[in-house]
């Protein structure tokens, strides 16, 4: 099965396909890392990893506290999984919630996750490439916008 990606799309796929996003009903909660602020790194670099998903479950769940999360299965090891869904689950613990379901699927099955890729991607070229054409598309969209500048991990 193929996967749409924006980092291999033409400029006018990327165009057309968050000209689409925009026009849905939604909210878009983002968390950046800002790696340039970052003195001293953690010892392992998922940290910073699962720090990012961290925030954006705790917004949503501030916002929504029936949430169900869907995230890339970015590790293939069940232990890094694991540690990921911990990791989460400890930072929102002090948040009032009623339900909140984490699954980590391959982006290929699950065409919101690619769609995620965009706006992801639409991010990346604001703050790494100075470029926000494409975050102009869906900044009317995001409804909460975190730039994580953490000097020592």
């Amino acid at each position: 099965m193929t996967e749409l990606k924006a980092s291999s799309s033409s400029q006018r796929v990327v165009t057309r396909f968050l000209t689409a996003i925009a026009t849905e009903d939604i909210e878009i909660i983002a968390v950046i890392v800002d790696k340039r602020a970052i003195q001293r790194p953690p010892t392992d670099p998922e940290k910073i990893y699962r720090k990012a998903v961290t925030h954006v479950a705790a917004h949503c769940v501030s916002k929504w506290p029936r949430v169900e999360l869907f995230l890339d299965k970015r590790y293939t090891k069940k232990s890094l999984r694991r540690e990921l869904e911990v990791a989460i689950r400890t930072g929102i613990a002090h948040l009032p919630q009623e339900v909140v379901l984490i699954h980590q699927e391959d982006s290929r099955n699950i065409k919101g996750l690619q769609a995620v890729d965009f706006v992801a991607w639409a991010l990346f070229q604001k703050y790494e490439a100075n470029d926000e054409q494409y975050y102009a598309i869906i900044q009317d969209k995001i409804i909460v916008e975190e730039v994580i500048q953490q000097l020592l991990w």
